[in-house]
């Protein structure tokens, strides 16, 4: 499994550490020092589409509206922690954020 997110986020930390107690080999993807490709964003775009935007963030209130109005893949382009998190990648499977039914569906998909 690959969580992506950063090593500050409290959700991702959670996340990782309840995979890991359940057994799951999971390798970190930290969106700081490595962002996300371009054939990464639109397949994570085309996953979950706008929800993809983390609007609810510091650095997206930190945007004026005419960043605000770009679309999510240049939004993410240029500022990657944008992205909400995390993103887990099992196999083909894609998740986004993070719940108990998240934890569930990543351990049956191994």
């Amino acid at each position: 499994m690959i969580l992506y997110g950063i090593p500050t986020c409290d959700t991702c930390r959670k996340a990782r550490a309840a995979l890991q107690a359940e057994g799951a080999e999971v390798s970190f993807r930290d969106l700081r020092a490595d962002p996300l490709t371009a054939a990464e964003r639109a397949e994570f775009l085309a996953a979950f589409g706008d929800k993809l935007v983390n609007r609810a963030s510091t650095t997206w209130r930190s945007l004026s509206e005419d960043e605000r109005a770009q679309d999510p893949d240049a939004l993410l382009a240029a500022h990657p922690t944008l992205m909400k998190r995390p993103v887990v990648r099992s196999g083909a499977l894609l998740t986004l954020g993070w719940s108990a039914a998240t934890l569930d569906r990543l351990l049956a998909s191994r």
